[in-house]
């Protein structure tokens, strides 16, 4: 008689690597990448089966409330860095150097980009081009997978003129792939463009050996980036980027159960009977009775207390004139 055969394990998914990032580029399939700042939005990426994942220092706005990205420390990322890899156990995860993290000196953009390894990330991502090409060396001369980030830079945004669009005309395009290129000679893995007409991102990317990723820059890059809060409708502000496509409505769902439940607390409508642990019916009529003895005992000792009160309380006169202190 055969044996039956063995079932095999399942096998868990393989981890997304560097090269497992290039290996889409060369078949030409897209890259989904989101933010993620907590460990249950990394579990649902994941199961939804997102490959890359940024803790970014967008967090700043979405989690923290800050007006923008520059409010946000570094402790404070290598938190939200920790529960998302707690959570992540495939996809390819990129932690924010935030503002003042690497900008200072090259020891600086390296102790901070190990920190972000160390939490459980894959690589980091830091913003600017030629300017910042050292730091890039510094860090990939390290052992650090770094990815850049190019065309609208948050941390720079006050030096750009607000949140604008950027390579709009040629120059402007042919002065990114210049830092592109000052990028990938530093050493990075990857460049990140946002906010740019799609043109010019596609003129950047066929310059340059970089993966090249994109936020609001059009369909001709190897991977689009979008900030969860903004697919998710949960993100509490005025933003509202042109290039975002919501895909729920969470803010109105959130409000709504959180209404719900007050209305129910305020009418006595929860906790139902469903709600409450069960209890053996001797054991709940003896604490029962515990109760009401307890109830009759507070209520003689709130009576005893009222007569002596009574009796304490001094008799005044009409008519009679207090007193004046003695010295």
């Amino acid at each position: 008689m055969s044996q039956p055969a063995l079932a095999l394990a399942p096998t868990a998914p393989k981890k997304v690597t560097v090269a497992t990032l290039a290996s889409y580029k060369a078949r030409g399939r897209s890259a989904v990448f989101l933010t993620a700042y907590d460990y249950p939005t990394a579990v649902f990426a994941e199961r939804a089966g997102v490959e890359m994942l940024l803790v970014g220092d967008s967090a700043a706005m979405t989690v923290l409330g800050h007006p923008n990205t520059l409010g946000v420390s570094m402790e404070e990322m290598l938190i939200f860095a920790r529960a998302v890899c707690r959570g992540a156990k495939r996809a390819f995860v990129v932690g924010d150097l935030p503002f003042l993290s690497y900008q200072a000196s090259d020891a600086d953009a390296v102790r901070n980009a190990g920190a972000f390894l160390i939490a459980g990330c894959d690589a980091v991502k830091c913003e600017g081009g030629a300017r910042i090409a050292g730091r890039v060396r510094a860090m990939t001369d390290a052992g650090i997978a770094v990815m850049g980030h190019l065309g609208l830079t948050p941390q720079s945004q006050a030096q750009l003129g607000g949140y604008r669009v950027q390579g709009k005309t040629l120059a402007a395009v042919q002065r990114l792939t210049e830092d592109a290129l000052a990028l990938q000679e530093a050493g990075a893995f990857a460049v990140l463009l946002e906010a740019l007409p799609a043109e010019a991102a596609a003129y950047v990317r066929e310059r340059v050996d970089l993966l090249v990723y994109g936020i609001g820059a059009g369909p001709h890059v190897d991977g689009q980036l979008v900030i969860s809060h903004d697919i998710l409708g949960s993100f509490v502000g005025d933003i509202r980027p042109r290039f975002v496509r919501r895909y729920a409505e969470l803010d109105t769902e959130i409000e709504r159960a959180f209404r719900s439940y007050a209305d129910d607390v305020r009418a006595g409508r929860f906790p139902g009977p469903e709600h409450l642990y069960p209890i053996e019916p001797a054991h709940e009529a003896e604490i029962r009775s515990a109760r009401a003895c307890h109830s009759e005992e507070r209520s003689d000792k709130e009576s005893a207390l009222d007569s002596r009160v009574k009796v304490q309380t001094p008799r005044r006169y009409a008519g009679t004139t207090p007193l004046a202190p003695t010295l």
